[in-house]
């Protein structure tokens, strides 16, 4: 067992807990659905990292077929070179040299393309999964936002447009913390892609999506903060 790589099972383990927490606390809200969802994407991409650390089999033994065509074709061209007295050796030459160096082009052309496609392959992927992990952080966000701690600030007034604020400076701690914590484990989901396919446009993608839900969370966690100022009992 390594200590130095995510597990993706792992992470499914945390958020079950996490959603029967939400559950048993707030068994009506709509942050559990939420958590429900993100553990189909967790369950998802347990199987699909899972796929992109495999070799593509198929591809790779292109890229063999290749080298071996390649290889063969240096070797007739070099066969067909007749070394032979007068001027005619020299053209002779040339032409087998420029035979040679047309082969090794393709051949290069080929195997980049078939390196490449394999990468391009994952990282389509990839990405397509990890803007799936992008959207669902902006959903929780969407949970927090009216999530307004001033009620408990001494002197606080309530227009008629104010959103139903019903919860405890408790509950809206829990409810807070909650959300915190599925934007940490939404990261860490799409770490576990960087962690299978260090591709630099993949990992730019991780990156995007860690700086998103760090900030999503600083936002909620100055709203704890505000509750704990406030002093109020919970």
């Amino acid at each position: 067992m390594t200590f130095r790589q995510l597990d993706a099972s792992r992470i499914v383990e945390t958020l079950r807990r996490l959603e029967q927490r939400i559950a048993e606390r707030f068994p009506t809200g709509g942050l559990v659905n939420v958590c429900r969802d993100l553990i189909t994407i967790a369950g998802k991409t347990e199987e699909r990292s899972r796929l992109i650390a495999r070799p593509n089999l198929a591809l790779r033994i292109g890229v063999a077929i290749a080298i071996i065509a390649g290889l063969a074709g240096l070797v007739i061209v070099a066969q067909s070179i007749h070394v032979e007295m007068g001027n005619s050796e020299i053209f002779s030459i040339l032409q087998g040299v420029e035979a040679a160096a047309n082969i090794v082009v393709l051949v290069g052309a080929a195997l980049f393309f078939l390196v490449s496609l394999e990468t391009r392959h994952k990282r389509s992927r990839s990405l397509r999964d990890l803007h799936t992990l992008r959207s669902i952080a902006h959903v929780i966000d969407m949970h927090q936002l009216t999530k307004d701690p001033s009620q408990y600030i001494a002197g606080a007034i309530e227009t008629a447009s104010s959103p139903e604020r019903n919860m405890t400076a408790f509950e809206l701690t829990r409810y807070l913390n909650y959300c915190s914590e599925m934007l940490s484990l939404t990261n860490k989901l799409a770490a576990v892609y960087a962690q299978h396919l260090p591709d630099a446009v993949v990992i730019e993608a991780v990156n995007d999506i860690e700086t998103l839900t760090t900030n999503l969370s600083s936002k909620i966690w100055q709203k704890i903060t505000i509750i704990d100022a406030a002093k109020v009992p919970r």
